[in-house]
């Protein structure tokens, strides 16, 4: 099983560029614009790299404008993911919390249901298999998620026994 760390943020300026490029292709097709929060808001998006919630990006944002309300960042994520640049999950039915759509890309996530640390990895033979199990049942497989709980063995996961 190759182990995949948290998603990496996104950081270099051209990538941030790219991005907010492509979501201004789909603000534009909504008659919407690119304002300086959502812009802020896109921005700590990216760099927190993945499973953020709205209340901690939120939080992240205040840091840089404390102008942007909680409502702001709710819509700008949710029409990031109607826009199809980024993906809510729910783990343990806790809150949303939101990564990147990287398509051609897939992974997925070992929860532990101590600490609820989100593990992300990649393993071939485990896609092979449910593609298997699949075409054996005559199904054709579009999509699906993989999602693993258990505990983890991090010395700082506290033992909730």
């Amino acid at each position: 099983m190759s182990k995949r760390s948290k998603a990496k943020p996104v950081t270099a300026e051209k990538d941030i560029d790219a991005f907010l490029e492509s979501y201004k292709a789909y603000l534009a097709q909504h008659q919407l614009k690119m304002t300086n929060q959502r812009k802020v808001i896109i921005t700590e998006f990216l760099k927190a790299g993945g499973h953020v919630s709205a209340e901690d990006l939120f939080n992240l944002v205040k840091k840089e404008d404390d102008g942007v309300g909680l409502a702001s960042v709710y819509r700008t994520i949710n029409s990031l993911v109607e826009a199809g640049l980024a993906v809510e999950r729910r783990f343990l039915d806790r809150t949303s919390v939101y990564e990147l759509e990287n398509p051609g890309h897939h992974h997925d996530h070992l929860i532990c249901m101590r600490c609820r640390k989100i593990f992300e990895f990649e393993n071939e033979a485990i896609e092979e298999q449910q593609k298997k199990v699949a075409e054996n049942l005559g199904f054709q497989l579009k999509d699906h998620k993989l999602e693993l709980y258990g505990w983890c063995q991090r010395t700082n996961c506290p033992n909730l026994n």
